[in-house]
C-alpha cells in the first residue's frame, strides 16, 4: 500500500512492550536507540528473528553484528527521551484500548480484518473521504 500510495499514507509504528515479555521494553528502547544511528529497521527485524531468545547478550549482540557505536547506543538505550517516546506510546494504545500487538489503526479506526484485501479496502475508502 505505501507502494501504491506513496504522498497519500504513511506508516506510524508505535512502541507497546507487553509487559508479559520480560525484555519488550528493553527492545523497544533498544530499536528506538538504533534508529538514532540510523538503523531501526534492521535492528527491528533482528530483534523479531530473535523474540525467542531475547536478553540483555542478545540485544548486544544485534547492536554489534549491525555495527553500531556501542557507547553511543548504550547511552542513548537509557536516554530519558528515548524512555518517554516509550511511556507515551503506551499511553496512546492504552487510550486507544490497544491489547496487543500488532494492532492496526488506519485513521484512527482499528482493522479488525487483517486480509490484504480488507486492509487495502479499508485504506481506499479512508483515501476516498479526503477528496
Amino acid at each position: 500500500m505505501l507502494d501504491k500510495y506513496p504522498k497519500e499514507i504513511k506508516l506510524v509504528l508505535k512502541n507497546f512492550p507487553l509487559p508479559m515479555h520480560p525484555f519488550a521494553r528493553k527492545a523497544a528502547a533498544a530499536a528506538l536507540a538504533a534508529n538514532n544511528q540510523g538503523k531501526y529497521w534492521e535492528f527491528s527485524q533482528m530483534l523479531f528473528q530473535n523474540f525467542s531468545s531475547l536478553d540483555d547478550a542478545k540485544i548486544e549482540d544485534i547492536a554489534r553484528q549491525l555495527g553500531l557505536d556501542m557507547e553511543k547506543f548504550n547511552r542513548d538505550l537509557t536516554d530519558a527521551s528515548v524512555q518517554h517516546l516509550i511511556d507515551r506510546d503506551i499511553s496512546e494504545a492504552e487510550k486507544a484500548s490497544v491489547q496487543g500487538t500488532p494492532s492496526i489503526f488506519v485513521n484512527g479506526m482499528a482493522l479488525k480484518n487483517r486480509r490484504p484485501n480488507e486492509f487495502q479496502e479499508m485504506i481506499e475508502t479512508e483515501l476516498k473521504k479526503k477528496k
